[in-house]
């Protein structure tokens, strides 16, 4: 599902250590899921890391939201709500 003409930021490719790392812990479908800005987001904020601890760091974080489900960045979020 390409979304790339709804966001105003660049499309980020999906790297595929990103991709294993959803897929192991059955997160994918919750990834996929998200909006797409959210979606996006991720993945260009995990590329902005500079060091390999923070980028572990932010794919940690993305996945406990996503196995949650209510959070988004550290901010609550819902599904089906404003985005």
């Amino acid at each position: 599902m390409n979304h790339g003409s709804t966001l105003k930021r660049p499309l980020q490719p999906m790297p595929g250590a990103i991709r294993q790392a959803l897929v192991e812990p059955g997160l994918l479908a919750a990834y996929e899921a998200r909006p797409p800005y959210q979606r996006n987001d991720y993945l260009a904020w995990i590329a902005r890391a500079r060091r390999d601890a923070t980028r572990d760091q932010r794919i940690r974080q993305m996945l406990d939201e996503l196995a949650g489900g209510g959070r988004y960045m550290k901010m609550a979020w819902r599904p089906g709500g404003k985005s």
